[in-house]
């Protein structure tokens, strides 16, 4: 049975709704010694307990997507076949031009949200380059079927979930092909491809969406095997023109880190609620170690250049969830770097969906813009809103809670609250 399927969640109401009738027809009636009473009536206690347990993460697993399936949730599944050490770009010295293309089959995908908006599909790949066995979802935009674009290519965005985090995610929760559907038809937002490839590959712990060698591959995998697939199955632009990276928390951090390390390979990338030190989710492979740390923060990526990525970033937050990392990253931006940071308030939710999922129109209307200049936005531009500072500085940051200004530059401080997780 299906985690996030229907029969499941019935299942599991029906349990809680037995566990509660259980004790109340049966509590007085309970024969025989006194032991054997109270542990009867113990075991109804437990039952009830369990499944109202039970039937709580089912509903919070199914509205955050979480967990895709019982190898996730139970820490048995491993996509990972090998991981060579690939070398400093991800490719091991692999000619990928010379490999041969990439024909995969495609299949209607399920779950929350996956048959709306004309349906999500879903393929098995098997990197060629990473060594990950993982599943990857692809959404195409209403245009991609009709006569006036059939020689049209089209724009990609990766999508990449936070940690724990399904890679349905952007699809079930985030609703956000049912948000640009109509957007799309009215031309509000470019007709993009969507991606959303399956980013939880070891059991138990965040890649970081990082190489490590004899551990994952999964910068590779996301950059270099997922790119190549789905340019070879579909009308894709090419890289890095094309191809755009957003995420949200842990997948805010890993969509930052990709374009800026790949500008040959991505030319925008959205982050919401992210961070720049891996250290962010203590749970990550790349926060073990500080050389790992270091190579994995886009912080210090970014201001290792010695001529600037042409590259555009949008960064989101709350006051210390977020936004001092996309301030940091905007202080030490260059030409054509651009950052464009915008500060959330409070009252517009915690680090959930629910303050996620309403920015995705705008997130995608600048993403258009974006691809429609192909130079990225104003460097310095900052906004509550639409406000912006003063010759387009940034406000003040608030405060870091007494934090060093080397853990606020390195986005340390960006997390203050590491434990929250998606």
């Amino acid at each position: 049975m299906s985690l996030t399927g229907t029969p499941f969640l019935f299942t599991a109401i029906t349990l809680f709704a037995v566990a509660l009738l259980v004790p109340l027809v049966l509590w007085s009636r309970v024969r025989g010694p006194a032991p054997v009473r109270g542990a009867a009536r113990l075991l109804m206690l437990l039952f009830a307990q369990g499944t109202a347990i039970t039937l709580v993460f089912v509903l919070v697993n199914n509205a955050n997507s979480l967990y895709d399936n019982w190898a996730d949730l139970l820490g048995t599944g491993n996509h990972v076949q090998q991981a060579a050490d690939l070398g400093a770009d991800g490719t091991g010295g692999i000619a990928l031009k010379q490999l041969p293309r990439v024909r995969q089959t495609f299949t209607q995908a399920d779950g929350p949200g996956m048959h709306q908006a004309g349906g999500v599909r879903v393929t098995q790949l098997k990197g060629r380059v990473s060594g990950v066995n993982a599943e990857v979802y692809v959404w195409l935009p209403p245009q991609y079927q009709e006569p006036a674009y059939r020689h049209r290519k089209f724009p990609v965005v990766e999508l990449l979930p936070g940690y724990p985090g399904s890679a349905k995610a952007w699809f079930g929760s985030m609703k956000v092909h049912e948000q640009l559907l109509p957007m799309m038809r009215t031309g509000q937002v470019a007709p993009f491809i969507l991606v959303a490839p399956r980013t939880n590959l070891v059991a138990r712990v965040d890649t970081g969406c990082a190489n490590i060698p004899g551990t994952v591959n999964a910068d590779s995998w996301l950059s270099i095997d997922v790119p190549r697939m789905v340019t070879d199955n579909f009308r894709a632009e090419a890289a890095p023109d094309g191809w755009a990276t957003a995420g949200y928390s842990a997948g805010a951090h890993c969509a930052a880190k990709l374009a800026i390390a790949h500008p040959d390979r991505y030319r925008a990338a959205v982050s919401l609620s992210g961070y720049n030190d891996p250290i962010g989710e203590r749970n990550s492979l790349p926060a073990r170690s500080l050389a790992l740390r270091r190579q994995n923060n886009p912080y210090l990526l970014l201001r290792a250049y010695r001529t600037p990525p042409r590259v555009a970033l949008y960064v989101s937050g709350e006051s210390g969830d977020g936004y001092q990392a996309g301030v940091a990253l905007q202080r030490i931006a260059r030409r054509p770097t651009t950052v464009d940071v915008t500060l959330l308030p409070r009252s517009a939710g915690g680090h959930d969906m629910g303050l996620w999922r309403p920015q995705v129109p705008e997130v995608f209307r600048w993403l258009t813009q974006q691809f429609r200049s192909g130079t990225g936005g104003t460097t310095g531009t900052t906004g509550t809103g639409g406000i912006t500072g003063a010759k387009g500085s940034p406000p003040p940051a608030p405060s870091s809670g007494g934090s060093r200004r080397a853990a606020l530059a390195s986005g340390t401080a960006s997390r203050a609250a590491s434990a929250r997780r998606p």
